[in-house]
């Protein structure tokens, strides 16, 4: 019998990337960022989310199945590296993990970025509102530094909302450092507000307290009355994306819902949009 030389079935691609970590930064004990090299061939628009994580410890010690979470991105679409902001969970499986992350170090991240907090899946108005609390800063750091979103809306609102003020990151960033951004720094000194809130200890700004969660701002008045814009959310107005915890956006989607605001997506853009993947 004559031996024959077989050639080995080729590899299964894999559907995650394994990149380089480049650098990270901690803004308190829980909460962090960082940022990965981005692939030459990826590619998504600004507010989509991705699938990020790390291989899996087995208890032999060996390598086991990928920790993977949905993360936004916190980067525009024309960025060069992909940031992200995270909060470490006490035990959490991914995060207790990612949270010792170091320059150099390698993470996953899914092939397929997707979502709804996308300029694409609202219909066009004059004020577009990025509400978010906790780490839902991030899909707004990715729509705030987009050209596209200052060519459609005439005013753009970040509200972050937070339990502590060291919480408040990016903080810096919104209030002066997007000035200098290269592709948007004249449009969002003149069209971008930057609205922080903390709910668990005493909050003063320059432009008076800013005490209480976001929802209850709204229905106060106190949030219009600040910016001094008409009070209320209109249809033929103002645009709204949601991003942060279940509880702030399920009880903004019923007060957006109660101004005739209509919920949006890709297939039909509509009012306001919220990211379902985060919700459940």
């Amino acid at each position: 019998m004559t031996d024959v030389a077989v050639s080995p079935p080729p590899a299964k691609p894999s559907a995650f990337h394994e990149l380089e970590v480049l650098w990270v930064r901690h803004w308190t004990d829980q909460l962090f960022s960082f940022a990965i090299a981005r692939p030459e061939d990826f590619r998504f628009r600004s507010g989509e989310f991705v699938m990020i994580g790390l291989p899996g410890e087995a208890k032999d010690g060996s390598g086991g199945k990928p920790i993977l979470r949905a993360y936004s991105i916190a980067s525009p679409g024309w960025a060069e590296e992909l940031e992200f902001l995270s909060i470490a969970v006490p035990d959490g499986p991914l995060t207790s993990r990612l949270v010792n992350i170091k320059p150099g170090d390698k993470v996953l991240m899914g092939k397929k970025p997707t979502g709804t907090l996308v300029l694409d899946a609202l219909t066009g108005g004059e004020r577009l509102w990025l509400i978010g609390t906790g780490t839902g800063l991030a899909p707004w750091l990715s729509v705030a530094r987009d050209p596209d979103t200052y060519s459609r809306f005439k005013h753009v609102v970040v509200c972050h909302t937070v339990r502590h003020v060291a919480d408040l990151a990016y903080r810096d960033f919104f209030t002066s450092g997007i000035h200098e951004d290269p592709l948007v720094g004249d449009e969002a000194r003149a069209q971008l507000t930057y609205y922080p809130t903390v709910t668990r200890e005493p909050f003063d700004t320059p432009d008076g307290e800013r005490g209480g969660r976001i929802t209850d701002r709204i229905k106060s008045g106190a949030l219009f009355a600040d910016l001094g814009v008409p009070a209320g959310f209109s249809p033929e107005r103002d645009r709204v994306m949601l991003c942060g915890s279940m509880a702030m956006i399920k009880e903004t989607g019923e007060l957006l819902e109660t101004f005739g605001m209509k919920e949006g997506s890709n297939a039909e853009p509509g009012d306001y949009v919220l990211e379902r993947a985060f919700v459940g």
